[in-house]
């Protein structure tokens, strides 16, 4: 059942809905808010800057996961192939 969770990025706040367990959802909140106070630490920019440099790194952080369960998955069928 939906869930509805209140969480603040970037001195926002916001009103989400999840599926999952709230707890998630804040954590990825907190983990985005942090990314996105650390860059604005580094860079005297707007906030969508902020926000668009907080999704580039996060994407490169995904392309990388992707990279790595590609690699995983590929060692994992090999092994059992033999």
């Amino acid at each position: 059942m939906p869930t509805s969770v209140r969480v603040n990025i970037y001195n926002q706040s916001f009103s989400l809905v999840t599926n999952g367990p709230e707890g998630e959802l804040q954590a990825l909140a907190h983990k985005v808010d942090e990314l996105m106070h650390s860059i604005a630490k580094g860079a005297n920019t707007d906030a969508s800057r902020v926000a668009i440099l907080a999704c580039l790194h996060l994407a490169d952080e995904l392309r990388t996961a992707e990279g790595k369960h590609r690699k995983l998955s590929r060692l994992i069928e090999e092994t059992l192939g033999d």
